[in-house]
């Protein structure tokens, strides 16, 4: 968590930007992404000088980021300069002016040129120093410096503060789920050290991030067996987008929670087959955007075969169903339509879910969760990939507060102790203003005592029947009893008789003002 004197360092530099006349904060974000990569080069660098002095055995080539006594040489340029130049730990301590010509000269075409080195490293294809002055990139440098993130939870949460800054900005808040959300769906599906996790709209990689660290809490010793950390950091996680500077992002975010070599990668998901990854995920977490409709010469043909539509909101679910392999498990941000849409394909992709797939739960979140960017009403759609049926009951959850006023400006309402899905003591005070932790341990007594619990309180579940014979609908509105209270009146005669008293009295009243008056 950034408290305190991180926050105000994080702040000043990013204020800084706007001062400097960067008022974009996705370009702010970019810039600052490039920054830190290049930090974390010289980083790297120096890991590998003291193992080398450690051990008396020179620098593998493949880990020699900044050969000592060679020199770089862009494209196009006339003289070189000497790789230890292009080290943060050098140019950080040069004049603004030299600082920033190695940084715009140097250090950016040496960042292209080794775009093929690592999936991190490949995102940086087409970097591009905006910063218009030196004395702008010195303050960027200085505070950058200046923020110690010596350990990789540091690192982590000081870069998550710097993404909730585009969306305190007002701007862009489209790429990023509330973090309190995406726990609360991590939480639910728990991977595990095995799984194979794929977010086919990744953006900042939120969603991956969140189950990486997950893995990290729960299975520790996952990551101490050679094998299991080869998987955690090659093979577990798998993350697509069509926007450049997302990816940008996301990678690096990835990177500063400790992940070495993610699938972070440039993809179409609704545009493209996806043959080579048919059934290749475990689990998939996301929160897809939906932009309506889509032309269907542009969509991937696998996709109309499971349901025909030009609705981006019911592809994406054709497209996770396509992903996961049997057994996969899901769990998907979409927005209500899906649950009670009408058309012939939506109803059809809700029968997949219930009778050929197993469909879990259903969780109904406030319409506020995404504002000031979105007021549309959403839910968590949870649910197996099996093939073969499964669905016997199907969890609801009415999740009516997430711990934030349900305006545009989503104010805290509690304590930052209290919030979150893994907030614990809460009061009945504190439920009625944060009911994650509550939806998160209905949902892992789904198969017990939830089973009993009337459609009248805030979680239930419904046989696969009942829902087959409301035609589908997976609204919890459709299943919920709503008791109203018996209220007594007194008998029409009595009424009438206190009518006729008071237009009585009026009237006496009426006379006697006149009586005054006169």
């Amino acid at each position: 968590m950034v408290t305190g004197e991180l926050k105000r360092q994080i702040d000043a530099v990013w204020n800084g930007f706007w001062s400097g006349g960067i008022s974009n904060p996705l370009e702010v974000m970019e810039q600052l992404t490039y920054l830190l990569f290049v930090k974390a080069l010289d980083e790297q660098q120096t890991l590998a000088e003291n193992k080398a002095n450690r051990t008396g055995e020179p620098i593998p080539a493949e880990d020699d980021i900044f050969p000592e006594g060679q020199a770089f040489q862009p494209e196009g340029r006339a003289e070189g300069r000497p790789y230890r130049d292009l080290r943060w730990s050098k140019f950080k301590n040069l004049p603004p002016s030299e600082m920033f010509d190695i940084v715009e000269n140097y250090v950016f075409p040496f960042l292209q040129q080794r775009a093929d080195e690592s999936t991190h490293a490949k995102h940086m294809t087409g970097a591009k120093l905006t910063i218009p002055t030196p004395g702008l990139l010195q303050k960027a440098v200085d505070g950058l410096d200046a923020v110690e993130m010596a350990d990789r939870d540091t690192k982590g949460d000081v870069y998550e503060y710097m993404l909730s800054k585009i969306a305190a900005a007002g701007q862009n808040g489209q790429f990023r789920t509330p973090r309190h959300i995406i726990e609360l769906m991590v939480e639910m599906m728990a991977p595990q050290p095995d799984d194979v996790i794929c977010d086919p709209a990744s953006g900042t990689c939120g969603f991956l991030v969140g189950a990486g660290e997950y893995v990290r809490r729960e299975h520790p010793s996952a990551l101490t067996r050679p094998a299991a950390s080869k998987h955690f950091h090659n093979g577990m996680f798998s993350g697509y987008d069509f926007d450049n500077t997302m990816l940008r992002i996301g990678s690096m975010n990835m990177q500063l929670h400790g992940v070495q070599n993610p699938n972070i990668s440039y993809r179409d998901s609704l545009a493209e087959d996806h043959a080579g990854d048919t059934e290749a995920y475990s689990l998939i977490l996301a929160n897809p955007p939906f932009a309506g409709s889509l032309d269907y010469e542009g969509t991937a043909k696998g996709l109309l075969q499971v349901v025909r539509t030009k609705k981006t909101e019911l592809l994406f679910v054709a497209l996770f169903l396509r992903l996961l392999r049997p057994g996969g498990r899901a769990a998907v941000i979409v927005p209500d339509g899906v649950l009670f849409g009408s058309t012939k394909a939506h109803k059809e992709l809700r029968r997949i879910l219930v009778e050929d797939q197993k469909l879990d739960g259903i969780v109904s979140l406030p319409a506020g969760v995404f504002k000031p960017y979105s007021g549309v009403s959403t839910a968590i759609l949870l649910f197996t990939k099996t093939n073969s049926g499964g669905t016997d009951l199907v969890w609801f959850y009415d999740l009516q507060a997430d711990g934030y006023s349900l305006d545009d400006k989503r104010d805290r309402l509690l304590d930052e102790t209290e919030l979150g899905a893994l907030a614990t003591g809460l009061t009945e005070e504190g439920h009625r203003s944060n009911n994650l932790p509550d939806a998160l341990a209905r949902w892992r007594e789904r198969h017990g005592s939830e089973m009993e619990r009337a459609l009248t309180e805030q979680s239930f579940c419904v046989p696969k029947a009942e829902i087959a014979a409301c035609d589908y609908d997976l609204s919890i509105n459709r299943y919920t009893e709503v008791v109203y209270d018996e209220v007594e009146y007194a008998p029409p005669s009595e009424m009438l008789e206190e009518l006729a008293v008071l237009e009585r009295e009026i009237l006496e009243g009426i006379q006697d003002l006149k009586a005054l008056l006169t």
